[in-house]
């Protein structure tokens, strides 16, 4: 197994480190996720690829990290032992089974930083030894083509430096932003399953103009251009979507008689029912 070589440095804890370079970055789980915020991190080229350890239970999603000089592992006792940041990024209902099996190892020199919706820092705090630091961030999938939307919140021992260094490291992944944990699960209905409600409403356009004559592939590709546009404009541009809207509907153009429909439709109230619905199973994940 190809695993970094080298001590892990343990004078300091890594927000103090004046050399970020030196920071040893761990995962646990191989997942989309943590493939899209392992390549942030080495896009931010504050730390080398041979400062990076990952570890999953088979080699199926191991293969992409190692093309990018990423050590990997299954022992995830090994990340951590040679890790200062570590990323758990494995699915809600593992992660007291793998807090467990690492607690021994983790240290106050660690940082822990979960990726599993709905786990609460109290939660996390409580499956760790006393005074550990932890921090929840919420990724979503376009992280892998680094144009993701993140939030973080840091637990009780946790603060600003903390805080400071993982945007530095996060940043190159898209828009890193900071709140209170209340957010956290708010974001998993807008921004994690919201990227979902994007492709069904993609889909649904190009199934619009397909049942207007336009062949499939051609409406599926005009969809993902004007999505990608609009997202870009809207992003881009500091105005409200109300704003931008009134910019394309003309008086009684083709756009104003479309958003009608939408209304007629219910678009907006089940759009926002979606974000709740998804908001609320994220709270209840972490109640359970």
């Amino acid at each position: 197994m190809n695993v970094s070589e080298g001590s892990v440095q343990t004078s300091h804890s890594p927000a103090l480190q004046s050399d970020v370079s030196q920071l040893k970055i761990g995962f646990i789980g191989a997942g989309h996720m943590a493939f899209g915020i392992a390549q942030g991190v080495i896009a931010s080229g504050k730390v080398p690829p041979s400062n990076i350890i990952i570890s999953a239970p088979s080699m199926n999603n191991l293969p992409r990290f190692q093309e990018r000089g990423v050590s990997v592992t299954h022992s995830n006792d090994e990340v951590v032992d040679r890790s200062r940041l570590v990323f758990l990024a494995v699915k809600p209902h593992l992660v007291p089974k793998v807090l467990n099996g690492i607690s021994g190892n983790v240290t106050q020199e660690h940082i822990i930083v979960s990726m599993a919706a709905g786990i609460t820092l109290e939660t996390l705090e409580e499956l760790l030894p006393a005074g550990m630091r932890v921090i929840r961030i919420m990724p979503n999938l376009p992280c892998m083509l680094l144009e993701g939307a993140l939030l973080l919140t840091c637990g009780s021992c946790a603060g600003q430096e903390e805080e400071t260094l993982l945007k530095a490291l996060l940043g190159p992944c898209g828009l890193v932003e900071a709140g209170p944990e209340p957010w956290i699960d708010a974001h998993v209905g807008l921004s994690g399953s919201g990227v979902a409600f994007v492709y069904v409403f993609a889909e649904a356009l190009a199934d619009g103009a397909v049942k207007m004559g336009m062949p499939s592939a051609l409406a599926r590709r005009i969809a993902a251009q004007t999505i990608l546009g609009a997202g870009v404009l809207l992003r881009d541009s500091g105005k409200f979507p109300a704003e931008l809207k009134a910019e394309v509907c003309t008086p009684g153009g083709t756009t104003i008689h479309g958003i009608h429909a939408l209304e007629k439709g219910g678009f907006r109230a089940a759009t926002m029912g979606a974000v709740e619905a998804a908001t609320e199973r994220a709270r209840e994940l972490g109640k359970k």
